[in-house]
């Protein structure tokens, strides 16, 4: 019987051997060192990112951003697939009978569930969170642009609120600092007759916004809002109607794309809780903010243009990236809406015939041109697009000349939206934070014409589906491809004829100009002399 061990076995060598260890792993990393000098020590790259001299530098990011914000909703909602799922599983608890027959067909069904979300129409979405805000607050802010108040108020929202039952509604007159004094003041008399409004300027600069940043990462400053302007009114409004009531409440922010309602709750709440940019639409989901311990405010997605809307409407209106619409129809009807002198003081561009010559003339001013040397009109066309729905250019609307009650609203309701608020207190603070503003540069103001109350969407029912329409006419073009292929072995006439003359009955902006050119080099007399 061998006896047991009671210790461990030591794991001391002879010094002959660990010298030995060592000098082999000596050799072995000099070898490694000799290698790695005959390779050269190359450096990381560092990305690059888009120069600053790129044409399309604004669209590009605006892409990424997009691409970013997709790919982290695709991510969500798979979590939250996965979480149904396990849930689902843990309610049903099926026997031991059906738990050997119920595996294979829960392995099928996330499958399809899980391709329900691409396949999903966002707006839809966006419905869907819209009502659940409506119906979860005490009291509704519509934020309108004050460079078109009229154009930012959705009937059917405001009628959707009135019909809930004792909500409030308060317009909030954002982007005031991008409207001269005088027309401000018109607007807040002709509104706060139907609503009780608010005059505020939210803080959006850009460049402020990435120095406090870098300060806020070394030092931990807290946010100042020194740029916003309306904050005191606006709180002081929700406190007064808190205090009626004698309870919590909720208030839900909603609004157009691009009118601010993210930036507005940041300034509240005097820190960066919403993500706030240059692309249309990038909140697409509500969010919980406490503002205090009595008040909390619900974030909302952007309303939904109805198509029916004028196309002035829609291209200031609908949260659609500015790459993926034809930017020189919706850049003419933006254009067709405004002051033709205003606009050539703005761009300093010669007077222009047509929304087609502005362009033109533009792209020659800012030096928009594409590889072959011709003029770059589309991307002429994305640039004042881009300025027109973003929050630097400074343009105003008049209010109407006589006013009358909207169609959803009447005395009574008027008067109870009116009631539980300190309107004489808002009064002196909106005059108090009209003064504090600093109205645009004379050069800086154009005058548009509003095409009226822009319609929304509240129904999933009335969204067309976008998705089979898509897919329809892919599929109609692929055969009508295959379609054209096999007459065009058949016949003896050239294809291409064919089918300029059946689908291109009317010819394009780009064929016209060049018409206009080739016209102009025929005329050329070669007898004269052009100085």
């Amino acid at each position: 019987m061998k006896r047991p061990k009671l210790k461990k076995a030591s794991k001391r060598m002879t010094c002959h051997k660990r010298y030995k260890i060592q000098k082999k792993v000596r050799e072995h990393h000099r070898k490694l060192r000799k290698e790695a000098k005959k390779r050269g020590h190359k450096k990381p790259r560092k990305d690059p990112g888009v120069p600053n001299s790129a044409p399309f530098k604004e669209a590009l990011l605006r892409d990424a951003e997009l691409r970013k914000q997709q790919l982290e909703e695709l991510k969500q909602q798979q979590k939250l697939d996965k979480q149904q799922e396990r849930k689902r599983k843990l309610e049903v608890n099926p026997g031991d009978e059906q738990s050997n027959v119920e595996p294979q067909q829960g392995s099928e069904e996330p499958k399809s569930k899980k391709a329900k979300p691409g396949k999903q129409n966002p707006k839809k979405l966006h419905c869907q969170e819209l009502k659940k805000v409506i119906e979860a607050s005490d009291v509704v802010l519509e934020v309108l642009d004050a460079r078109d108040p009229l154009g930012c108020r959705c009937p059917q929202v405001e009628e959707a609120i009135v019909q809930s039952g004792h909500k409030k509604l308060i317009l909030v007159l954002n982007k005031s600092d991008l409207v001269p004094k005088e027309n401000l003041e018109n607007w807040l008399n002709y509104l706060s007759k139907e609503l009780p409004t608010v005059v505020f300027k939210a803080s959006t600069n850009m460049k402020g916004r990435q120095k406090m940043l870098k300060v806020k990462k070394k030092k931990a400053v807290p946010f100042q809002s020194k740029l916003c302007c309306g904050k005191e009114a606006l709180c002081k409004l929700l406190r007064s109607f808190q205090q009626s009531c004698g309870k919590d409440i909720q208030v839900g922010v909603i609004g157009f794309p691009n009118v601010g309602k993210s930036s507005i709750i940041n300034s509240l709440k005097q820190e960066r809780i919403c993500t706030v940019g240059v692309p249309m639409g990038l909140t697409r989901s509500m969010q919980i903010v406490p503002l205090d311990k009595q008040i909390t405010i619900i974030d909302s997605p952007c309303l939904i243009v109805s198509p029916c809307n004028s196309s002035a409407a829609l291209a200031l209106r609908s949260p659609v990236s500015i790459e993926e619409l034809r930017p020189l129809e919706a850049a003419s009807a933006i254009l067709s809406q405004a002051d033709s002198q205003q606009v050539v003081l703005k761009y300093t561009v010669p007077g222009y015939k047509d929304s087609l010559d502005f362009f033109t003339k533009l792209a020659q001013k800012r030096g928009l041109h594409q590889k072959g040397g011709s003029l770059n009109v589309d991307s002429a066309a994305k640039l004042l697009w881009s300025e027109w729905t973003g929050a630097s250019l400074g343009y105003y609307c008049h209010p109407p000349t006589s006013w009358n009650l909207s169609p959803h609203f009447n005395e009574n309701v008027a008067a109870n939206m009116k009631k539980d608020f300190n309107l004489e207190e808002l009064e002196t603070n909106n005059a108090h934070s009209i003064q504090v503003l600093k109205g645009p540069h004379l050069t800086n103001r154009i005058l548009f014409r509003s095409s009226g109350p822009t319609n929304g969407i509240i129904e999933e029912t009335d969204i067309p589906e976008e998705l089979a329409r898509r897919k329809k006419g892919k599929k109609d073009s692929e055969d009508q491809g295959n379609d054209e292929e096999t007459d065009a072995e058949s016949s003896d006439a050239p294809p291409i004829e064919d089918t300029r003359e059946s689908t291109a009955n009317k010819p394009s902006d780009r064929s016209l100009t060049l018409e206009k050119m080739s016209q102009e080099d025929d005329d050329y007399d070669f007898k004269t002399d052009y100085v």
